[in-house]
């Protein structure tokens, strides 16, 4: 028995090793890339982000979510943001049901993705008229690393539906109660989002479960 535990501590601390020798090579990448464009003249952001298209064709059946996912720019400083940002069509021109996902670089905007899978999402609705004006606040804040901790926040996802557009945050720990209301306080507070809107929380595995984003989310606050 003592063995055993033994055993299962030391695999115990190999997981965990390699969990920090990946964050320490994530980390030197990072610093080199940001040392690299700092000599460039230009401005790193943080985080290195992608950003995803999906359209959904009506009438298109068997064709999984995965396939459907398209990545289309990425960029790393700012300079890169407002290039990508200004050639991006605005929420009112873009056709319904579409997606936009803006993630962190390496975090597949899939529920099943090991950055996203034990997590969930803050969700708010928008009228068609202000959603454009969240979005881009939104997206402003997390370029600019200005949501409380951010190292949990995985992305941020648009969704242009026909009389409606929602948009959602999407986090890493659905677990951590008091992660997720900072998270829902840091929204709020960086969005001066008016009391009258009302948001939802959903974790990815109750997603998985009911195969919907938005439905039957599990907290309002």
């Amino acid at each position: 028995m003592e063995v055993a535990d033994r055993r299962d501590e030391e695999i115990r601390d190999s997981g965990n090793m390699d969990i920090i020798k990946s964050q320490y090579v994530t980390d030197s990448v990072s610093e080199e890339r940001r040392s690299r464009e700092l000599k460039d003249g230009l401005h790193p952001l943080r985080y290195k982000f992608s950003i995803w298209y999906t359209r959904r064709t009506s009438g298109v059946r068997n064709q999984s979510y995965e396939d459907n996912i398209k990545k289309i720019v990425e960029f790393s400083t700012v300079e890169g943001f407002w290039a990508c940002y200004c050639h991006l069509a605005r929420s009112s021109l873009l056709p319904s049901p579409t997606d936009l996902h803006f993630f962190k670089d390496g975090i597949r905007p899939l529920w099943e993705d090991g950055a996203n899978c034990n997590g969930g999402k803050w969700i708010i609705r928008f009228s068609k008229v202000v959603s454009a004006r969240f979005w881009e606040d939104l997206l402003l804040a997390l370029v600019g690393d200005q949501l409380d901790d951010a190292d949990n926040i995985c992305g941020a996802v648009l969704s242009v539906r026909f009389n409606e557009d929602i948009i959602s945050v999407w986090n890493r720990n659905a677990s951590d109660h008091q992660a997720v209301m900072g998270l829902r306080d840091s929204i709020k507070r960086h969005l001066k989002l008016p009391h009258a809107y009302v948001m939802e929380y959903k974790p990815h595995d109750a997603s998985l479960r009911d195969n919907s984003s938005y439905r039957n989310t599990w907290l309002r606050g």
